[in-house]
């Protein structure tokens, strides 16, 4: 089984190359950004001359550290919103173009499983994307600090000393490969109710997928005068208990006003602990294995018709 789910996996990235397309895309556009920002900074010579003196022998470490973390936190939500459009187009579309363009009668003709179909789609969605699109994130984050290296290189700053002598690298690809991978298991309710929506609709998998999140609220409201759909669904996303509350009180060292150099970091907001022991986790595992099965079961009794 895990020979075909490769094999399955691998075909589900020659036939969607948007998994790659859409980050590729995404780097482009972070890197050209970035060249943008550096020409435009190139028109203020005496500002920019103060900035890197002021960095320079001013800011302390934990502050160079800050502003690379904020910049790298700034493409990276890029890169995240991404994924999730990226998850939904595809969930949406994995079962029911198979359909569509009758290529599930050739997958039926293979010795393939409805079990592993289904599954390879549901661990393309929510691993692959994923971790493709982390991929991207760190090639993308050093080639934009090689070019912003040699910029600063050029108008007389310490390379050394600025950017790679304060860059928190491990810290934050640690951050991003933490963070994405359990939204990823954070979503996962809905990309089985995708890939339900995906195997069962005969036409605009799309609006059938949201309908429910604008019928079912106020419906819910009118007659039972509650807002569970409301409070476990449409809010779940801002839900995710992996990050730790912030003390604003700590951030700054009180005596230099400078950031605490033990507050710079992504890591340290992140509590894995919490996610993993949290029964919303759970339940939204189960709640995505109760789709995912219905998926299978839908794809295997239905006929080829769209």
């Amino acid at each position: 089984m895990i020979a075909h789910q490769l094999a399955l996996i691998r075909r589900e990235i020659w036939e969607h190359r948007s998994i790659y397309v859409t980050p590729a895309a995404i780097a482009v556009i972070v890197t050209l950004g970035t060249l943008a920002a550096l020409m435009f900074a190139s028109g203020f010579a005496k500002e920019l001359d103060v900035a890197i003196f002021g960095a320079s022998n001013i800011a302390g470490e934990a502050e160079r550290r800050g502003v690379l973390t904020a910049y790298f936190l700034l493409f990276f939500a890029l890169f995240l919103l991404a994924v999730l459009i990226l998850a939904v187009f595809y969930s949406l579309d994995a079962l029911y173009a198979e359909r569509k363009d009758k290529s599930i009668l050739f997958w039926r003709s293979m010795p393939i499983t409805d079990l592993e179909a289904v599954l390879s789609k549901l661990v393309t969605a929510v691993l692959v994307i994923p971790l493709v699109t982390l991929g991207v994130v760190v090639v993308t984050h050093v080639v934009n600090l090689l070019i912003v290296s040699a910029w600063v290189a050029a108008k007389g700053g310490d390379v050394g000393h600025l950017i790679w002598g304060s860059l928190p690298l491990f810290d934050n690809w640690l951050a991003a490969v933490i963070g994405t991978l359990a939204w990823a298991l954070w979503m996962s309710p809905f990309v089985g109710w995708f890939l339900l929506v995906s195997a069962m609709t005969k036409r605009s998998p799309l609006l059938m997928a949201f309908m429910p999140l604008f019928v079912i609220p106020p419906v819910e409201f009118i007659f039972l005068r509650s807002r569970y759909f409301l409070d476990a669904v449409i809010l779940r996303p801002g839900k995710i208990p992996l990050f730790r509350s912030m003390d604003l009180e700590t951030f700054f060292d009180e005596d230099s006003l400078h950031l605490s150099e033990n507050t710079v970091s992504l890591v340290a907001y992140l509590d894995i602990g919490r996610f993993v022991t949290s029964p919303s986790v759970w339940t939204g595992l189960v709640v995505c294995g109760l789709f995912t099965a219905a998926a299978i079961y839908v794809r295997r009794y239905r006929d080829e018709s769209y």
